[in-house]
């Protein structure tokens, strides 16, 4: 897939996280309708880990490589998230801004940039159904900063702004993934396949789920996950056809 396809499918995250803060800049969504996002993203990204990513990891034949991949994805996210949780603990002490989510946004972001690259380097099908499952969740993002910024008493126009930045930050994700990883073939592919696998797993379990039920599950927020599963499993048997 050309570079300037590939962009026109990841402005459509990029535009998704401007869009939530400014939704959330006027009006933030009640908590349960958070979780239900989140559920309903959380069941979309892992459609697209079990359905695209996994199969093209079986397919590799590589135990090795595959563990090797998976380890560096699992001890980058837990070495990520410690590093969030000291910028925030310390940054936090002197500014009333939220440091700890901005950062911590800005990071998912760039990964979930570098993911869809890394999948647009596997097929153009494996990269746009990625991209369809993380717009979700990065509208989710988009909203979450924007309302702690808020509440925050940020203006509503840094507010907007920050998230800009944070569309940017996606694309050169993207671009990189698709640079850097299109050229890579056998153990060294497999690697990086095997890490955006663990980087997803992560995304699913200890950001998207585990958010979500900070607020009580009601039978909606749930059956949203199964409808989330469900949508990219039936469009991505329909991409096949």
């Amino acid at each position: 897939m050309s570079f300037q396809n590939i962009f026109l499918y990841t402005l459509v995250p990029a535009v998704a996280v401007v869009i939530g803060s400014i939704i959330a800049a006027f009006r933030t969504p009640g908590a349960t309708v958070r979780s239900a996002i989140q559920h309903l993203a959380a069941g979309i990204v892992f459609a697209a880990v079990s359905v695209e990513l996994l199969p093209d990891i079986k397919h590799e034949r590589l135990p090795l490589p595959i563990i090797v991949g998976f380890m560096i994805g699992v001890g980058t996210m837990l070495g990520l998230r410690r590093l969030t949780a000291k910028v925030g603990k310390d940054g936090e002490t002197q500014t009333r801004r939220p440091t700890s989510l901005i950062t911590n946004v800005a990071l998912d972001i760039f990964i979930d940039g570098l993911l869809v690259g890394i999948s647009f380097a596997v097929g153009a099908t494996q990269g746009a159904l990625l991209t369809f499952a993380l717009t979700i969740e990065i509208l989710f993002l988009g909203l979450s900063v924007s309302a702690a910024l808020c509440r925050a008493e940020m203006p509503r126009s840094r507010v907007i702004v920050t998230s800009v930045g944070f569309a940017a930050l996606f694309l050169v994700g993207a671009f990189s993934g698709a640079t850097v990883f299109s050229t890579l073939k056998g153990p060294a592919f497999t690697i990086v396949l095997a890490f955006g696998l663990a980087a997803l797993l992560y995304l699913v379990t200890e950001e998207l789920l585990a958010e979500a039920h900070e607020t009580s599950d009601t039978l909606l927020t749930t059956t949203t996950f199964f409808v989330g599963f469900l949508l990219l499993l039936v469009i991505s048997t329909l991409a096949e056809s």
